[in-house]
């Protein structure tokens, strides 16, 4: 607000100081009779160039919005509201930080007047707001009056009092058609949809009965989303992100004791065993290619065997999720010392010795192959988590991208090395350092093997690890990391050297720094830093943050029932409790004070968690796309309503719908810009007003 009033203060200290007050609008007025009972008062505007008129209705907060006001009348009333003809210009508005409509060169305004019959008298004005790229008009007024005589069976009389002649008016010609909208109730549908089993309320009373049959509800509005500009769906995560990813993972387990130590014994190998110099470089090369060739052929085997549509089912299966939980503790327990975790040594051996008894470019390779077997106890925990990850995606090249990342990082130094002999002399020796890497590694991998525990018990609700658990975890892990880092924490493998270098000494300052920084989490705070990973707010059970947004159903038939009953458009939000990128909206772009007070005021919004694992009270037998599939969990029942009727499958994945379960808008992927969101929301909050109109 204080914003806008600053605005609108410069707006006038900047009209006077000018010469000559502008005067960019011109308006007239007229009443032009229906029918022997109705006119409409209409006022038209020639609209300078580079200057527009906004038009009715735009809400608080924004520029000025045209309004028909009165100050006397009699013998007159009013039909309808004051309506907007012509061509009205849509945009968002980054100063006030909204939508907004105007028009160019010209404007129309229409109010509709009755006559109650004889006399009739009505005075008023027109308030209009008007902006240039520049500077804005104060709120200006157009008086009106007209005065006359009504009579049955003729046109009305009609005496006019005008303000000062105008420009000539431009003709406009305006058949809106009249439209009326029913909602027609259908009759119980007996598909089996009918016999789906909603999920419990969170607000609202239980016994609300669909007045609109579920058939309707669950009609596709695919070809309707097409309609308004709907593009595909984003992917979870970009190739780019996911190369990236893969990469770092690449780095980091370079500088593992299980492969740092391997380059230069390496590189000098095939140095040396070759005469020619340009011979073992290209050995070298033919080296990193291989890892690259053999890391690429694990992601694409992974997807193939179990395939892309698996891997997603699997990220949020429970059994999944408590294994991969597991698996990473052990591999965390093994990076602190308690173990070493190794393939059969007679894999690498019988390798080992096959790429010693054969020649050329398969001997190459399997000296890669050697590799990637004895550095399992340092990569694989790596591997494993890049391909959970981008197994969300869907997608069977997803996992071969992040691989390649993965390859290359890996292959890069032996190539390099190999490039350039001279850089191994300095070359950082072995040492306590690579340990230090090693275990924190270890600490990283312990909380990452939380967010895996996170998902199976949101799904199935078990409630052992709330967000504020969940916090309290991390805070400790990372506490002592830092602690480790500073040399205040010893494990078995690590040297005696009290010294504490310059670069863990900044590691160490990160750490301790994150951990503090997610305390005030504990009562509420976002934290959008850990959103990704950390349980939603609602989990919480001491919170003091007071701009969340809560569901008010979480299910759908209940929640459109409920909108329909209060008037107001519904917003669809279809997430998931292992999706990473619903929680960065919901921390990031949902606590936004603009945002929250659309969504909590102006929607009913519905969550349907598409991997909640609550069974139905009874399976449900569909056909989709010619297979017969059965419906066994809440999850299976919302991502099967995401599917048949939006056709879509990824999460987050908002949707804005009227009370007979049509679209508002196109539908909203992963974007935290916050200025497109509201605008995705405001357009779909105007188009349900039309739609009522």
């Amino acid at each position: 607000m204080r914003k806008i009033i600053s605005f609108l203060l410069l707006s006038f200290v900047v009209y006077a100081l000018q010469a000559q007050i502008k005067d960019p609008v011109k308006f007239k007025t007229e009443l032009t009779p229906l029918s022997d009972t109705e006119a409409e008062v209409v006022f038209t505007a020639a609209i300078d160039k580079g200057w527009h008129v906004y038009s009715t209705d735009l809400g608080d907060g924004g520029p000025i919005s045209a309004t028909f006001n009165i100050d006397n009348k009699s013998g007159v009333e009013l039909l309808g509201k004051l309506k907007p003809v012509g061509k009205e210009v849509a945009t968002f508005d980054k100063l006030f930080e909204m939508k907004v409509r105007y028009f160019e060169n010209t404007a129309k305004f229409v109010q509709k007047v009755k006559f109650t019959g004889g006399a009739y008298a009505i005075e008023g004005y027109l308030e209009y707001g008007a902006c240039d790229d520049e500077s804005c008009l104060p709120p200006t007024q157009v008086p009106f009056k007209f005065s006359g005589v009504a009579k049955a069976g003729n046109a009305a009389t009609t005496k006019t009092e005008q303000p000062k002649a105008e420009q000539p008016e431009q003709k406009v010609v305006d058949k809106a058609d009249k439209k009326e909208g029913a909602t027609s109730v259908a009759s119980k549908d007996s598909s089996a949809m009918m016999e789906l089993v909603p999920a419990t309320t969170t607000e609202a009373a239980t016994d609300i009965q669909s007045a609109v049959a579920s058939s309707e509800l669950w009609k596709p509005v695919i070809s309707d989303l097409q309609a308004l500009g709907e593009e595909h769906g984003q992917e979870d995560m970009s190739w780019i992100y996911i190369f990236i990813t893969g990469f770092l993972g690449g780095l980091l387990a370079l500088f593992t004791p299980c492969v740092w130590p391997i380059i230069p014994m390496t590189v000098s190998f095939f140095l040396k065993r070759s005469k020619d110099k340009k011979k073992g470089i290209r050995d070298a090369w033919t080296y990193g290619a291989s890892i690259v060739v053999i890391y690429v052929a694990l992601g694409l085997a992974i997807t193939l065997i179990f395939g892309a549509s698996a891997l997603n089912a699997l990220s949020t299966n429970a059994i999944f999720n408590i294994l991969f939980f597991l698996m990473l503790v052990i591999f965390a327990a093994s990076f602190f010392g308690a173990f070493e975790i190794r393939l059969p040594s007679k894999w690498g051996n019988a390798v080992d010795s096959k790429a010693e008894s054969t020649t050329g470019l398969l001997s190459i390779f399997l000296m890669a192959f050697t590799l990637s077997l004895v550095s399992f106890s340092c990569t694989g925990p790596i591997i494993g988590f890049l391909l959970v990850q981008v197994s969300t995606t869907g997608s069977v090249v997803a996992p071969a991208i992040g691989m390649l990342g993965f390859a290359i990082a890996l292959a890069l130094p032996f190539t390099l090395f190999a490039l350039f002999p001279s850089w191994l002399k300095s070359m950082p020796k072995s040492g306590g350092w690579m340990n230090v890497i090693k275990v924190t590694l270890g600490f990283l991998e312990l909380a990452f093997a939380l967010k895996f525990l996170s998902v199976a018990d949101l799904a199935y609700g078990w409630r052992l690890l709330d967000r504020e658990t969940f916090l309290a975890l991390w805070i400790v892990i990372f506490a002592l990391l830092g602690f480790y880092l500073l040399g205040k924490i010893k494990f078995p493998h690590d040297d005696d050297d009290n010294k504490v270098g310059v670069t863990r000494f900044f590691m160490a300052l990160i750490s301790l720094a994150f951990a503090v920084y997610m305390v005030p989490g504990l009562w509420g705070a976002p934290l959008k830093a850990v959103s990704a990973f950390a349980p939603p707010m609602q989990t919480q059970d001491f919170n003091l943050y007071k701009n969340e947004v809560h569901a008010k159903f979480d299910d759908y038939d209940l929640g459109m029932e409920y909108a329909r009953l209060n008037g107001k458009p519904v917003m669809l939000d279809f997430t998931g409790y292992g999706c990473v990128n619903c929680r960065k909206m919901e921390a990031a772009v949902w606590t936004d004070p603009k945002v929250s007070d659309l969504i909590n005021n102006d929607y009913v919004l519905i969550t349907l968690y598409v991997d909640n694992k609550t069974p139905l009270t009874e399976p449900v037998k569909i056909i989709e796309n010619g297979t017969e599939r059965t419906l066994r969990t809440v999850g299976d029942k919302w991502s099967y309503l995401q599917r048949v009727k939006f056709g879509a499958n990824a999460q987050p994945f908002y949707v804005l719908l009227d009370n007979q379960g049509k679209p508002l808008n196109k539908s909203y992927a992963y974007n935290e810009d916050i200025p497109k969101y509201i605008e995705f929301l405001q357009t779909g909050l105007e188009n349900y007003k039309k739609g009522k109109n």
